[in-house]
């Protein structure tokens, strides 16, 4: 599946989809509600390939991988190795495939990779001056660790009973609804903290550490500054303002935990064969990691439409994005 069908390299050789960051046909006016549930119950659409994914994870991870909610109600220290240990194997696991077939065994080359050099392996700009290693201790010493403590800490006050619990039997049509909606939910809050720590100081102060990606690979997308891997994870906190139940926690966090590793993998397509490739939705949030300042969202909700902050990949819109950017510098 050669990329000349879904794309061109640019004079520097970078990748250009023809494909444009667009939106699923259920948040347009005029209304299409045929389109909208054709979409919805299509492949790729709401349910698959990836939000199913992330709620099944989800879902193994606490009804099997977890310890029951009442070893929770006191806070030690074994608890959150647990904890911390079997969120780390689920991120070693994801986030490892991608790199591993995309950048160890470099499997395809750089067929559908939008920059066609790799990862930087000598630079004072990271820690390590390698851009994988940094990621990847960012990932695990910051990442990982913050989402474990939001998860051990939202689960003590459940288990303390200081927050309303829902019970499975009596209330899973409720319990459904809600999983189904967390994808909803983490579009707005990313796109609601992503702006926010645009802005100085806290660019400055966090954020510009998850930003030294320009040429993001798979471990990029969890490589962050504590600060913001706080306000990141904080989208697991809304559950405690509704009647909630302990898995809805633990999905809403696999899914910012796991779902950062395709949309920074670098590539548009990846090829199971040399006749067949599938999309993993990464354009949009690459074009962020180039410009800056367009794409804060690229999810479901067309808030970066909504809100003028939309860079398609086409001309038209390249020209409109410069034209804010420099009304916003003037202003």
């Amino acid at each position: 599946m050669k990329e000349k069908y879904f794309g061109e390299r640019d004079r520097k050789g970078h990748y250009i989809p023809k494909k444009r960051v667009s939106y699923p046909p259920i948040f347009i006016w005029p209304l299409a509600p045929i389109q909208a549930l054709k979409w919805i119950f299509s492949v790729p659409g709401y349910f698959l390939p990836w939000n199913l994914f992330y709620v099944g994870i989800g879902l193994v991870s606490w009804f099997i991988l977890s310890p029951p909610l009442e070893d929770y109600a006191k806070l030690g220290i074994t608890n959150f190795l647990l904890v911390f240990a079997k969120n780390s194997v689920l991120v070693l696991i994801y986030y490892g495939a991608f790199h591993y077939r995309l950048y160890m065994k470099r499997a395809q080359d750089i067929d559908f990779k939008f920059n066609p050099k790799w990862p930087i392996e000598n630079s004072k700009q990271f820690l390590f001056g390698s851009q994988t290693k940094d990621n990847i201790f960012l990932t695990f010493c910051s990442g990982v660790f913050i989402w474990s403590c939001f998860e051990i800490f939202i689960l003590w006050f459940a288990a303390n009973n200081k927050v309303n619990l829902i019970n499975l039997d009596e209330s899973m049509f409720y319990f459904v609804v809600m999983l189904l909606l967390i994808h909803l939910w983490r579009d707005l809050h990313f796109y609601l903290i992503h702006r926010l720590i645009h802005y100085e100081p806290l660019y400055k102060w966090a954020h510009k550490t998850h930003h030294r990606n320009i040429n993001p690979g798979p471990w990029s997308g969890l490589a962050m500054h504590p600060i913001e891997h706080i306000f990141y994870f904080s989208c697991a906190l809304l559950y405690l303002f509704f009647p909630f139940h302990p898995a809805f926690i633990i999905v809403t966090l696999v899914h910012a935990g796991l779902s950062p590793a395709p949309g920074h993998a670098g590539f548009e397509r990846i090829k199971a064969d040399d006749e067949t490739s599938f999309d993993i939705d990464s354009y949009a949030h690459y074009l962020h990691h180039k410009y800056f300042e367009c794409n804060y969202a690229d999810g479901i909700l067309p808030l970066d439409r909504w809100f003028g902050t939309l860079y398609d990949g086409s001309e038209e819109s390249f020209l409109k994005m410069r034209a804010r950017l420099s009304k916003n510098k003037r202003d």
